[in-house]
């Protein structure tokens, strides 16, 4: 125990009083690793401190004044990442899915800024494990099942193979002691017989090195019990099958070296070509570096070689602890920042499934992919886009439990449903049996839903919900076109036949729905119909304009309308019709009428111009949507008053889902005016468009 770790550990008796002498224990052993580990003092103390907290207010004050305002940061970082990874080792029905543990351990890199409190919680998770023999079983299978699920990944990613190869023993040992028992008997049986064939081979290969001038430092590998069972199962072999039983290290000075040792091994003993890797030439993900080949060493026996530098093999044993070497007054080391970085932007765990091309592909899609992790109730991590809320949260549990959702608990506390969530958060949704979502979960300015999927789940609700009312809509629409057009005995599946519907009644509900224009539908039927734009005009005729309110060109002084199937404000662009007998009659131009009239007919189209002087008023049609409340109507005819609108015509229906369409015909002077109208109408509470209605 070194002289600080001494110091600290007597501050912290004398400190932080009626702690139980297990955690007095586990925290000098978590700082007794960490000191091994080479971390920085404040690592240490943040560690032990760990273990006593939570601390009171007197003993944080306290714990700052003597180690300093950093080791309590420290600490409390590393008390924040073990409530969120203990949820899922304290939860009896969590979810155990590869996918739930990759995303539980990309909320943990997220949430961490400082590669330090990793190497704490790693070794205070290793010290639990030390300290989990006489505890209850089911306690043992909880540490284990959280080790082998996320710390001892953590500890691969990181490289720590020392932490990582301990932590595995111990979880096989817990979960499966029988197992563990008998490995450890057959490792032991023929240990005596292995260690002296070891023996040779090293002696073997001293000559040899030295022969060509390399001073090498070699020594068996220790082989770790659940690294052999893993490959016993995943290989289906017998434990007597296993070639890399027997396996020797060998480490020099020098990259060179490696490769003049690697030519020595060859050189001496038949190499097994499928056997053979360079991670020095190609590290690991991780950064791991060696160069590992299999031989058939004496007495026709396989041997594993591992050959490495002292500086490799150290990284290999600490890994990123390895350079984390704080002094006093020392920086971080920038390169390991960027590493902590790389790992919280990837975060892919399973190395056998990280080819060169997915590790690019997954880099460029996450870089600026900000992602927020929550739990579910029964700790099953939740992977969502920042700001999201708990209704997109519902959405990605399930759709049901998305459009029946009424309320949300977030760490056991009542929230909105407009409540941005946050890392770490656990999330209840609240649920009735029945019933559907609400349109203003839609609407972008009350923020209830973030996510592509929520919005479009409501959406496709919304559409199958009022499918029903939508084909009536829309055979309503249709009807009432077709006998003012004159095409009354025009069938359906004629017309369908020239859309891209399969159904009638799908055809039907997108009319309904306004998504699909009755003009489109209609559009190739069209050329049967009698020529002049104004017998397309709806019942209700313009009075004539004053001769003031346009200016044609190229004809003498004619007597012009307006006409009603479009009904142009001044503002619009606008086109003239000669008609035979009504003079010219002005429409907009991107009205239909003027848009599908035949080639033979536009010869009676003529320039048009708003004239400098216009009349006060021109009628317009407007269709406003809006969830129905008391008061509404006379809000929105409060507007149009305090504008100097005059209503003509007014309706209003209410359909099952409590949506109100308020159709009117206003008179209005302009567009300008009209646009303004329309943006102090959607202003209006509760309302969720308002549109201008032309054919």
């Amino acid at each position: 125990m070194s002289t600080f770790l001494t110091t600290a550990s007597q501050w912290v008796h004398d400190h932080c009083s009626g702690r139980d002498s297990l955690s007095i224990y586990t925290g000098v052993k978590t700082a007794e690793i960490l000191e091994l580990l080479g971390s920085d003092n404040e690592s240490v103390a943040a560690g032990m401190l760990h273990c006593y907290s939570p601390l009171s207010e007197k003993e944080l004050a306290l714990a700052k004044t003597h180690f300093g305002e950093g080791t309590v940061v420290l600490m409390e970082r590393v008390n924040r990442m073990s409530e969120l990874s203990n949820l899922l080792a304290t939860e009896p029905q969590a979810d155990h899915s590869d996918t739930n543990e990759e995303n539980l351990r990309r909320m943990l890199l997220t949430m961490i800024d400082d590669v330090r409190v990793v190497l704490i919680k790693l070794s205070n998770h290793l010290q639990r494990l030390r300290n989990a023999k006489p505890e209850p079983r089911d306690y043992q299978q909880k540490i284990s099942q959280l080790t082998l699920d996320v710390y001892a990944p953590l500890a691969n990613r990181l490289g720590i193979w020392q932490l990582k190869w301990e932590m595995e023993d111990y979880a096989l040992r817990y979960i499966d002691p029988e197992i563990y028992q008998k490995l450890a008997i057959k490792l032991d049986e023929k240990r005596t017989y292995r260690e002296q064939y070891i023996q040779d081979c090293l002696s073997s290969l001293d000559r040899a090195l030295s022969k060509v001038g390399i001073k090498a430092q070699m020594h068996g590998r220790p082989k770790h019990l659940y690294s052999i069972w893993k490959k016993m199962k995943n290989k289906g072999l017998e434990f007597e099958n296993l070639w890399d039983i027997r396996a020797v290290r060998i480490l020099v000075d020098s990259v060179s070296e490696c490769y003049l040792a690697l030519g020595v091994v060859h050189t001496r003993w038949r190499h097994l070509p499928g056997e053979f890797s360079d991670y020095i030439a190609t590290p690991k993900k991780n950064g791991y570096r060696s160069i590992h080949t299999v031989v058939i060493g004496p007495r026709e026996k396989s041997v594993e070689v591992q050959i490495r530098t002292f500086e490799m093999h150290e990284a290999s044993e600490l890994g990123v602890a390895a350079h984390w070497r704080y002094k006093e007054n020392a920086g971080q080391d920038r390169s390991i920042d960027s590493k902590v970085l790389w790992l919280r932007q990837l975060l892919e765990w399973k190395d056998e499934l990280m080819d060169h091309g997915r590790l690019v592909e997954q880099f460029k899609g996450q870089v600026n992919d900000v992602r927020v992790y929550v739990f579910t109730p029964k700790g099953t991590v939740i992977d969502l886009p920042i700001t999201s809320t708990p209704i997109d949260f519902a959405y990605t549990i399930h759709s049901e439990i998305g459009h029946r959702t009424r309320g949300a608990k977030v760490n056991g506390k009542m929230v909105t449903l407009d409540y941005q969530l946050k890392n770490g958060d656990q999330v209840h949704i609240q649920t009735v049996k029945t019933g559907g979502p609400s349109r203003d979960w839609l609407r972008n300015d009350l923020g209830y839903t973030r996510t592509h999927r929520a919005r479009s789940r409501i959406h496709q609700w919304f559409r199958h919900e009022d499918y029903d009312h939508n084909v009536s809509e829309g055979r309503g629409m249709l009807e009432k076109e077709l006998h003012r057009l004159g095409l009354a005995e025009l069938g359906y599946e004629k017309i369908v036949q020239h859309t891209h519907f399969q159904k009638v009644d799908d055809m039907l509900a997108s009319i309904g729905a306004n998504d699909y224009k009755l003009s489109k539908a209609l559009g190739p039927f069209k050329k049967n119909i009698e020529p002049e734009p104004s017998s397309l005009i709806k019942t209700r005729s313009e009075r004539p304009r004053k001769k003031d309110d346009f200016k044609v060109n190229g004809v003498g002084n004619l007597l012009t309308n307006m006409d009603s199937c479009c009904h142009p404000l001044p503002g619009d662009n606008i086109v003239g019709y000669i008609t035979s007998g009504r003079g010219v009659t002005v429409h907009r131009q991107d009205c239909n009428n003027m848009l599908m009239m035949e080639d033979e007919k536009r010869v009676r189209l003529i320039d048009v111009e708003w004239g400098e002087k216009t009349s006060a008023a021109y009628q317009t049609d407007i269709e406003i949507s809006a969830y129905h409340r008391g008061g509404l109507l006379h809000e929105v005819t409060e507007v149009l008053k305090s504008n100097s609108i005059d209503i003509l015509m007014m309706n209003m229906e209410t359909d099952d889902e409590h949506v109100a369409r308020i159709q009117l015909k206003v008179e209005i002077a302009g567009v300008e005016k009209l646009t303004r109208v329309q943006n102090q109408l959607q202003a209006v509470p509760n309302v969720l468009s308002v549109k201008r209605i032309t054919n």
